[in-house]
């Protein structure tokens, strides 16, 4: 009774969803990191193309991707886990290969914006076939690895127009940023790239945890009363 007690109030203990997952994507420090690169080619790309510096471009993709090499240099140097870093230096990589090749500064953010597309894709998908994927991640990640969300309607409801939520955030992340790109404006999409970054995850990591609480709370069962 002890043992089981016990593993009860460790699960009743557990941080809510949006903190939980949150931390899974580095936490404050994660979400800054990963958009240093951008502001170093934002700002490169403007001042080296301002004083006419000769390849231009490429001194501000040399710069990104020499930041995301030196934030995860930094990460390894304390014994910290760089793999918030790596993740980064591969979509800056991937970005800055793009750039360099076409000689298009508006190229960097191609795989950003594909990238929208496909989340959104996976997430509908997943509702289609009655298996929102937010669900999942938060039996990943708030509820021990359980999925017994399944088996409750309420809950199900929630987790599937949760899905259709973040789906939209992604959409429309990844629209306003290809009709930038189409427009041809590389320091807009930049800046663009930034507004459309930390504020719609915060604002999704909200929603997600108090409508999950909020559900939860609905749908527990009364405590039965001890016996006198």
């Amino acid at each position: 009774m002890t043992d089981t007690s016990e593993k009860d109030a460790e699960e009743k203990e557990l941080p809510p969803f949006s903190e939980q997952l949150a931390g899974q994507l580095g936490g404050v420090r994660g979400l800054i990191e990963s958009g240093i690169p951008v502001v170093v080619f934002v700002l490169g790309n403007v001042l080296f193309g301002h004083f006419k510096t000769p390849h231009a471009l490429n001194w501000a993709i040399g710069s990104a991707v020499a930041s995301a090499l030196l934030i995860a240099g930094y990460r390894l140097y304390r014994k910290e886990t760089v793999r918030h870093a790596v993740n980064g230096l591969v979509g800056i990589g991937i970005g800055a290969f793009l750039a360099y090749r076409t000689g298009d500064a508006k190229n960097f953010y191609l795989p950003g914006i594909i990238t929208n597309g496909v989340y959104a894709a996976v997430l509908l998908g997943s509702v289609v076939i009655n298996k929102p994927v937010i669900g999942y991640l938060w039996s990943i990640v708030a509820n021990g690895g359980k999925q017994d969300w399944v088996g409750r309607p309420e809950l199900t409801r929630t987790f599937r127009w949760l899905t259709c939520f973040w789906a939209g955030v992604f959409l429309f992340k990844g629209a306003v940023q290809f009709a930038i790109y189409l427009d041809g404006n590389a320091t807009y999409l930049g800046v663009a790239r930034l507004a459309l970054g930390y504020p719609p995850w915060l604002l999704g990591l909200a929603v997600t945890g108090w409508a999950v609480r909020r559900t939860t709370r609905r749908t527990e069962p009364d405590p039965v009363p001890d016996a006198a």
